[in-house]
């Protein structure tokens, strides 16, 4: 079966039965019918265990980040452990371009899946609101007699849909661009934020121009940041569904990884602590990117850590990385196998500088072969690596019972939780220490650019803020076709963008762009509405 036909064969509960798991009371959330709510209760002081899932470099093939995350709360269930999932929501971009939903996958999967994938609650369209009518007040002030004297606008217009047609528009008066909505400031802000009244000031404090003599001016200026929190005020509640199996997953926020801090939001990660024992989260893509800036801008922020880290792993991802052609992907190939085990050290390496325990899973296919899995789990037992096998995708939470043991083992083990950096190190610094430990560079350039945008951060006193960086996803360095384990090479700084009001400082590499395009045969040829049934999501 494919995956919409086993979400649609399962056996759902109505929502307000995973409500009362949770010890919710009715005036804690709001009905999205029956599968789906949005809670209104704030986080409590509860602290429950903390599971950061990550992986290796990402391949086009998928690793199964959310299909591990689902096993593994699964499992925990199964285990009497009472465990919460906390995911992101998917985009439309991805869903309608390559991926064709971010749910999961086979029997580990969070549902109603269509409408997960779809529009959901709606909080990407608030969020893109949100973002566009900040757009159209800067414009409209500018329209109006500019007293603010707004002479550079550096706030973007966005859209949930890949588009390269809007990498580069012709307005009236400017040239400008679109984001992703998955890329906006907006979206960024809303996962970082503690509560309503700090998601208010967080938007005021957005720099949306300079004048001429290059002063910042905020959207607080503008007095609209009253209005963008009304906008928001539904979508900043978390939103309640389950796995196929009654697991609770909250689902809330969906920033990318590659171009954006790829993680779901505060208010969800805090809500989980308060509610389970067991809190599984993931951070998009590979360690270098979603697991890095958890760590180092979401943590900071929120003043949490994960108590393990669980770090993805396939064999077609190892043998992609070894240079196996996409014919040959499906074959036996023990070489190929421990050739790209250089890619799965570098991730371990990575998250072994911030001192939490790590368990590595590898998530099985049925074109795997015993040895191959041998020669990943051989090498993790003789570096003294925690090591699971997931078949979750083909059997459910029952397939990542092994993983749930080697995780409770972790959660109890020492944790000596550190930043990678600090925040009074100065920019270019903190930007080094990012290029050379986590994406194993030995010297960054910079363009003049990016070094001009530097000196003005540190003139206006916000150099202490996180850095984000933004770079291609399918390799440690900035150039996609660097696989493996890049080492020693020079990273190149092409822009530098300031996100004060989400807190960080963006940092742009190679030639990352945050307006994705769609592929030349997208997932939106499949997809169909076919006697009142959606097909082709998977």
């Amino acid at each position: 079966m494919t995956d919409i036909e086993i979400a649609r064969k399962a056996n759902k509960e109505d929502i307000r039965v995973i409500l009362d798991s949770l010890n919710l009371s009715d005036d804690e959330y709001i009905l999205y019918g029956k599968d789906k709510a949005k809670i209104t209760k704030k986080p409590g002081e509860g602290r429950g265990k903390l599971v950061l899932v990550t992986a290796i470099s990402p391949t086009p093939y998928g690793e199964g980040k959310t299909t591990v995350s689902i096993g593994l709360g699964d499992a925990l269930h199964k285990l009497h452990k009472n465990p919460v999932l906390v995911l992101r929501e998917p985009s439309l971009g991805p869903v309608f371009g390559m991926k064709g939903g971010a749910t999961g996958g086979g029997y580990s999967q969070v549902i109603p899946m269509e409408d997960i994938n779809l529009h959901f609650t709606g909080d990407f369209h608030a969020i893109t609101s949100a973002n566009n009518l900040l757009c159209a007040a800067i414009d409209n002030h500018i329209f109006h007699g500019n007293e603010l004297g707004i002479d550079e606008v550096c706030f973007n217009r966005c859209l949930d849909v890949n588009d390269r047609a809007l990498r580069r528009i012709s307005l009236e008066s400017r040239n400008e661009k679109f984001n992703i909505t998955a890329a906006s400031e907006i979206m960024a802000l809303l996962c970082l934020a503690k509560d309503f009244d700090d998601l208010r000031e967080m938007l005021g404090n957005i720099v949306v121009g300079y004048t001429k003599d290059k002063k910042m001016i905020y959207a607080r200026d503008l007095h609209i940041e009253g209005s963008l929190a009304v906008i928001l005020k539904d979508a900043f509640y978390p939103n309640l569904v389950q796995t196929l199996e009654q697991t609770p997953a909250i689902i809330h926020g969906g920033p990318f990884a590659n171009i954006a801090h790829g993680c779901n939001s505060i208010v969800a990660t805090k809500l989980g602590l308060s509610l389970g024992d067991y809190v599984i989260t993931e951070a998009g893509f590979g360690s270098d990117l979603g697991a890095e800036k958890f760590l180092d801008i979401k943590c900071r922020k929120a003043e949490i850590h994960p108590d393990a880290i669980v770090l993805v792993a396939t064999i077609k991802a190892l043998k992609y990385n070894a240079s196996v052609a996409k014919d040959d992907i499906l074959k036996e190939n023990v070489q190929a196998v421990q050739m790209g085990l250089c890619n799965l050290e570098a991730h371990v390496q990575n998250m072994q500088l911030f001192g939490i325990p790590l368990v590595v899973c590898l998530n099985a296919y049925d074109s795997d072969t015993k040895a191959e899995h041998d020669v990943v789990v051989d090498w993790c037992h003789s570096h003294n690596i925690a090591v699971a096998v997931s078949t979750a995708y083909m059997d459910g939470g029952e397939g990542a019972i092994s993983l749930a043991k080697e995780v409770e083992k972790a959660v109890n083990e020492p944790c000596s939780f550190h930043f990678l950096y600090q925040d009074d190190q100065n920019i270019q610094d903190k930007i080094f220490a990012l290029a050379t430990k986590i994406y194993h560079a030995n010297r960054v350039e910079y363009s003049k650019e990016a070094l001009e945008k530097i000196k003005l951060i540190e003139e206006n006193d916000l150099s202490y803020l996180p850095i984000c960086g933004a770079k291609t996803q399918y390799s440690l360095s900035d150039d996609a076709k660097k696989l493996g384990n890049p080492k020693d090479y020079t990273i190149y700084v092409r822009d530098i963008e300031l996100y004060s009001g989400a807190g960080f400082i963006t940092v742009l590499f190679g030639s990352i762009l945050r307006m994705p395009g769609l592929p030349k045969h997208p997932n939106y040829e499949k997809i169909d509405l076919v006697d009142d049934e959606i097909v082709g999501l998977s």
